[in-house]
């Protein structure tokens, strides 16, 4: 296990130095776990940061709308290899751009249906590549909009229109590309159920995982443990960019399956412990073994990991998460998996040893690249 103390030292100094207001880590291993809570929810110091403050988890929705994509295929509900536009009619015959870098009207047809693998291991043909240049990736942004502004989202079936109408980067199955494909299985989950996002995902996991915390709104009577959210300003400060009275004050017009949602490093954990007891929680099957196989093993060749390489560095991909493969860095075990959030969150499972780790700060990313206290903390967790 980590040191607590050790812990306890990263955050202090990241909230001395200014990094973040304040944060809060966990380390478990079976019942054995370390929280440690240090700093305030806002830079105006208006209350402890504590074990239970509420968070904009950003990319950590990943793995949870991933896994409630696998609870209705396990019902009988989907098919892995099934067309999604069976119940996404909009994603029908889809055009390709010709190469990645070619003009929006430089496109061929599809070679296959986009399928709901293709969704969960983010290979549909939409999403993020290195290259944000492209023409193709501007009219992808100029479509997504929202993140972490989700009132700026229009509504699912509106939202779907307009990406059906950006061509895919790449053939279906054949890249590996961030963020779109997470935001498609929430549109799918909905469709499939015939409830909205937010009730279809309480429902069929948050309820049955024990995730009491996490939704895509934070209540008033919630509000008092819920912190503010920062983005650097690039000469050391911090700008306020949503207080607990802002954007998640009600659900969105678009709940957000590659980033809505809000929770506790006490949900992520009782997520983490789901997985790591082969799909059981509270004595409740929530997920089968086989599909919780299928989360946390890599999908992805050799080229697409490489390709992928700014955001995955080489690792590979489940479905929702990173998978690890190499001991490239002290952290990464074979079979670590997890993900990071650009609101300053990550969350990791280690299936081998049974360990969690979670961090949660509200202080936004930069780029894809981890922040220093991440860092810190993922050596720190990792014990070495």
């Amino acid at each position: 296990m980590s040191d607590p103390n050790a812990l306890r030292t990263i955050l202090r100094r990241a909230v001395d130095e200014g990094t973040v207001p304040g944060a809060v880590a966990l380390v478990a291993r079976g019942d054995d776990v370390d929280v440690v809570a240090v700093g305030h929810v806002d830079t105006e110091g208006t209350a402890p940061m504590a074990r239970d403050s509420l968070f904009r988890m950003a990319s950590l929705t990943k793995p949870v709308v991933a896994a409630t994509v696998m609870t209705l295929v396990d019902d009988g509900l989907l098919g892995l290899d099934d067309p999604v536009e069976t119940w996404l009619p909009e994603l029908a015959k889809p055009r390709v751009l010709r190469t990645p870098s070619a003009a929006l009207d430089d496109v061929v047809p599809a070679e296959r249906p986009i399928t709901v693998e293709d969704l969960l291991s983010s290979r549909a043909g939409w999403g993020f590549p290195s290259d944000f240049s492209l023409p193709g990736v501007r009219a992808l942004s100029a479509a997504h909009q929202g993140g972490l502004e989700p009132r700026r989202a229009p509504a699912p079936d509106e939202w779907l229109a307009g990406l059906a109408r950006v061509p895919l980067l790449h053939q279906p199955g054949a890249a590996w590309l961030y963020n779109t494909c997470s935001d498609l299985q929430g549109v799918l989950i909905a469709r499939v159920t015939g409830r909205p996002l937010p009730q279809a995902l309480a429902e069929r996991l948050l309820e049955p995982a024990g995730m009491t915390d996490t939704a895509f709104e934070v209540p008033p009577a919630g509000r008092g443990r819920f912190t503010s959210q920062y983005t650097p300003t690039g000469s050391g400060t911090l700008a306020l960019a949503d207080a607990p009275d802002g954007q998640w004050s009600s659900v969105p017009p678009f709940p957000s399956g590659a980033g809505g949602l809000v929770s506790t490093v006490d949900d992520w954990l009782a997520f983490a412990r789901m997985l790591l007891a082969d799909g059981t929680a509270h004595g409740r099957r929530v997920l089968s073994p086989a599909s919780v196989r299928r989360m946390t093993t890599d999908h992805l060749t050799p080229a697409q990991r490489e390709a992928a390489r700014l955001f995955l560095r080489g690792q590979g991909w489940g479905y929702g998460g990173q998978v690890d493969l190499d001991r490239a860095e002290p952290w990464n075990v074979p079979g670590r998996y997890g993900w990071v959030g650009g609101s300053g969150t990550t969350a990791h499972l280690v299936p081998a040893t049974g360990t969690t780790a979670v961090l949660l700060t509200q202080v936004a990313m930069t780029d894809p690249e981890p922040t220093p206290l991440m860092r810190a903390f993922w050596r720190c967790a990792a014990g070495v």
